[in-house]
């Protein structure tokens, strides 16, 4: 096989578009590919039944994409005929995911701080308006977890860029982290937000990272 220095369609640049579902998923209940359109279109689809049941929301805009981080803890076998370790061993696994939800919404910062559905309630085009109760939470309760799907740019080729992508979905998922709200004169609102990526049950996996081709 003859030397090439690379292939630049496999250098991937460009943010993806982050969607958010009502509870957590497994392989069997997230909504299936169509072949003929984006994941994007099929997620926004929602006279799909699977959509609909998954309780499937497109989050808007995003600041600075998003990025997962996968975290190995590895213990170590000293012994006493070398200064190094002798053997690593893995212990332990964390993946989170994180972005910056640049629209807003009372929605959004419902999934940011995972509160409960029932904590939103209203519309925001009523004297009323759209109500966010910010919940103490009680002894025992159980933390909010939802599924995330990311749809991004699959390929580095510009001709083919319209129909190859790549799609990110983590089962189960868990805002962990401190969340600020601020109202500033010269910065926009966002919600800054880490979540832990989980595995499922039956198959003990996080999710999977799918590259496709829209046919």
């Amino acid at each position: 096989m003859a030397y090439t220095r690379g292939s630049s369609s496999e250098i991937i640049v460009g943010a993806a578009a982050l969607f958010t579902a009502d509870s957590t998923l497994d392989a069997n209940t997230v909504p299936a590919f169509v072949t003929t359109e984006s994941y994007k279109e099929t997620l926004s689809n929602s006279l799909n039944s699977e959509v609909s049941a998954a309780g499937v929301e497109n989050v808007g805009y995003t600041s600075n994409g998003i990025e997962i981080t996968f975290q190995p803890d590895f213990g170590e076998v000293q012994v006493d005929q070398i200064l190094d370790v002798a053997k690593l061993y893995k212990q332990g696994m964390q993946v989170t995911l994180a972005t910056s939800f640049a629209e807003a919404t009372l929605e959004n910062l419902l999934f940011a701080i995972a509160g409960n559905s029932d904590d939103l309630s209203g519309s925001k085009g009523t004297s009323a308006g759209r109500v966010l109760d910010l919940k103490s939470g009680d002894i025992g309760e159980c933390p909010v977890e939802r599924a995330l799907i990311a749809v991004g740019p699959g390929t580095g080729d510009c001709v083919d860029s319209s129909d190859v992508e790549r799609v990110y979905i983590a089962y189960r998922a868990l805002s962990i982290e401190n969340v600020t709200v601020s109202a500033k004169r010269d910065t926009a609102t966002m919600f800054d937000v880490t979540f832990r990526l989980l595995p499922e049950d039956a198959s003990g996996s996080y999710g999977k990272i799918v590259d496709r081709t829209i046919q």
